[in-house]
């Protein structure tokens, strides 16, 4: 259709056209002046964090001196002697050394009773079923003194108190269930970037301070005296340089008492429970051939979920007299199978799953070759665990104070009720036939689990 406007506007009409070309185009340079403005911001902004990137990550490293080039044998920590530690996989005939030296002390120490050993595995916050389980174990009045507590991660901090017996439970349960419990999960200033630019997801002080508040002066002169009894309290940490399992007789450290024994002690303890990546790796001051170099440890479950023999050990033919009769009783901080749970599509989630199914995995091989070793030697092996029908809630979870003080009171009911302990068979056979339980059920104790 045709329109007819007048001449008059007709002529505005023109002008507002061109008006309006040359506004759309003064806007369009404007547009184009403030993005390039933009982009320039956005360019020195990239240059800044390129430039400033390795000062970032050189000042979120943690600078050391080198590693040792020497073997466990060479290294001292200054002012301790080589004692106080060894390499946990150990030949033959380094056993056989070490056993001549500390295990007939052992044995004097039972005074002609059975000896009696307790292990302890990692767990994180999941330990504090252990805790209560020990607890419990007491206020039932069977609880037998133990002559060897060996303990790895979170295990590694109820040692002391397990070592020291039923005395030390009420520190032990202020540890796991005081609502004036540390609170460990503290992210760093980076949150989740700080293991990219630094050397921990968490900081480190709360744990530290944790140890610092339970293991005492009073607690190291008790682990000294028992210690000199004849009794063993051992503790594993991972030396990240070798990628070896480092054994501590932390009564040794203990017997040389004061400030520096304290330091060394409370430095293991840490050592032990520091998961890598979620809380800093401890530097040991050591020296060789005269000169200074740094250990890097961290948690024990890196290499080994739990501590009782090195693995020459258990394939040596012929008998322990020691273990002859032995009662060895081992506390699992965690499930021998996952519980059946869709894993979310995403990195971090399978991540976290598998290394999960690598550690559960490990504990139940581990399980297997103790129960072979003690049937062939002659020792009763019991063995406490969670059972797959408890929910665990993961790493971050379980170290909540919330489900650390569910978690120690299912312990302690368990042992109060004597449905904790069962055999290796036992506990492994049902493994395969768990079918679950009703959430909103109370969860049933181990031994009632496998009944059922």
């Amino acid at each position: 259709m045709v329109q007819i406007y007048p001449a008059g506007e007709i002529h505005k009409s023109r002008n507002g056209v061109a008006h309006s070309a040359m506004s759309d185009q003064r806007h369009e340079q404007e547009g184009d002046r403030a993005a390039r403005r933009r982009t320039a911001r956005t360019l020195r902004a990239i240059g800044a964090c390129l430039c400033w990137l390795p000062l970032i990550t050189g000042c979120a490293s943690l600078s050391r001196k080198p590693a040792p080039p020497a073997e466990y044998s060479s290294v001292r920590l200054t002012g301790f002697p080589s004692r106080i530690r060894w390499a946990g996989e150990m030949s033959a005939r380094q056993f056989r050394r070490w056993a001549a030296t500390h295990l007939s002390s052992v044995e004097r120490s039972a005074d002609g009773d059975p000896v009696n050993i307790l292990v302890l595995s990692g767990g994180g916050g999941a330990g504090a079923f252990g805790a209560g389980v020990l607890t419990g174990w007491s206020q039932l009045g069977t609880r037998p003194p133990f002559q060897i507590v060996t303990g790895v991660s979170v295990g590694a901090l109820i040692a002391p108190f397990a070592f020291l017996g039923s005395q030390w439970d009420k520190e032990l349960s202020s540890a796991f269930q005081s609502p004036e419990a540390p609170r460990l999960l503290q992210r760093r200033m980076l949150g989740w970037l700080a293991p990219v630019f630094g050397w921990s997801l968490f900081r480190g002080a709360p744990l530290r301070q944790m140890v610092d508040r339970y293991a005492t002066p009073k607690l190291l002169r008790a682990v000294a005296a028992q210690t000199a009894l004849g009794r063993l309290l051992l503790v594993a940490t991972t030396d990240l340089d070798t990628g070896e399992v480092v054994v501590w007789n932390m009564g040794a450290i203990a017997a040389r008492g004061g400030r520096r024994a304290l330091w060394l002690f409370r430095k293991v303890l840490v050592a032990s429970a520091s998961i890598p990546g979620d809380f800093p790796p401890v530097l040991m001051p050591v020296e060789a051939g005269g000169r200074p170099f740094e250990e890097m440890h961290v948690d024990g479950s890196a290499s080994s979920s739990f501590l009782f023999a090195p693995g020459v050990v258990t394939i040596l033919p012929g008998r322990i007299k020691l273990l002859d009769g032995a009662n060895v009783y081992l506390i699992i901080n965690g499930h021998l199978r996952e519980r059946r749970e869709t894993t979310d599509n995403s990195a971090a989630a399978i991540l976290i799953r598998s290394a999960d199914t690598v550690l559960v995995s490990d504990s139940r091989t581990r399980v297997k070759l103790v129960d072979a070793f003690a049937q062939r030697q002659g020792a009763d092996l019991k063995v406490a665990e969670i059972p797959a029908s408890y929910p665990l809630g993961g790493f971050t979870a379980d170290l909540k104070p919330a489900a650390m003080r569910a978690l120690f009171a299912y312990g302690e009911r368990c042992a109060r009720e004597q449905k904790v302990w069962r055999t290796a068979l036992a506990v492994l056979n049902w493994i395969g036939r768990f079918r679950g339980h009703a959430r909103k059920q109370r969860p049933p104790c181990p031994v009632t689990a496998a009944a059922r």
